[in-house]
């Protein structure tokens, strides 16, 4: 995967997206609420934050799918938080979905064909079966979403996201459904990305494996950001125990 949107092996020290004192309102509901963070180039990242604690909303702003209260989102140290989401994508910032989101009517290979399509073809037939097998799909192509278990749908999810070769990838809960050696593959396949220099920001609440895969960790509670830095350092943080870990998780870390 060494499209125009890739950076190689290059890991800049320069942010790649600033997210900066962002606020999403839903009425009184503070969903995000003046939080700021910095993706620097080549690294994975997660969040960790129990249920409506704002990780969803967040990764919805940055791609555009709802709009900012306030604040600013930054790429390549340009404003982008009024572009329509279609251009958001276009300059190579992809995602998947908390819920699956198929179309159940194509197949396997017509879903993840799509993510190319959305970005004007990038990647094109090649980049198809390229994603097709690394997210283990192959022999797959013809069948249909509903064929499918739930954890192999999401790897679909994947694929079509990582078939538009973008330079960030947004993962809400990619490893939802699946079974343990699942998740180990998807693991793998992050770490394959990041040697190519895709950035990535992961919403997941597998602990272990968020620990385990990401180079930086952000925890929120309340769309406020509660704690950052390292992984294993970040989960034994006492607010973070507190809104999130419990004390059955502290005793193990």
């Amino acid at each position: 995967m060494t499209g125009e949107r890739m950076t190689g092996n290059r890991a800049s020290s320069a942010p790649l997206l600033q997210v900066k004192d962002a606020a999403v309102h839903f009425g009184g509901v503070k969903a995000v609420d003046g939080l700021s963070i910095e993706l620097t180039e080549g690294k994975i990242f997660g969040i960790l934050g129990p249920n409506g604690s704002g990780k969803s909303t967040l990764l919805a702003a940055i791609t555009r799918f709802v709009d900012l209260t306030a604040g600013e989102i930054l790429l390549d140290g340009e404003e982008y938080h009024t572009l329509p989401a279609a251009r958001v994508a276009r300059r190579g910032v992809a995602r998947t979905f908390q819920t699956v989101r198929l179309l159940p009517g194509l197949t396997v290979e017509e879903n993840i064909r799509l993510g190319a399509d959305r970005v004007g073809g990038r990647g094109g037939a090649d980049g198809v079966r390229e994603a097709i097998e690394r997210t283990g799909l192959k022999g797959l192509e013809r069948h249909r979403p509903g064929e499918l278990s739930y954890g192999v749908q999401r790897r679909v999810e994947i694929a079509r996201a990582i078939v538009a070769r973008p330079r960030l990838l947004l993962l809400d809960e990619p490893t939802a459904g699946m079974n343990q050696s699942e998740r180990q593959e998807v693991s793998a396949l992050m770490r394959e990305l990041q040697k190519e220099g895709l950035t990535q920001l992961i919403v997941e609440h597998d602990v272990q494996m968020m620990v385990d895969t990401c180079d930086h960790l952000f925890a929120m509670n309340f769309g406020k950001l509660i704690a950052q830095g390292d992984p294993a350092g970040v989960v034994r943080e006492p607010a973070v125990r507190e809104a999130y870990l419990g004390k059955r998780w502290s005793q193990h870390v």
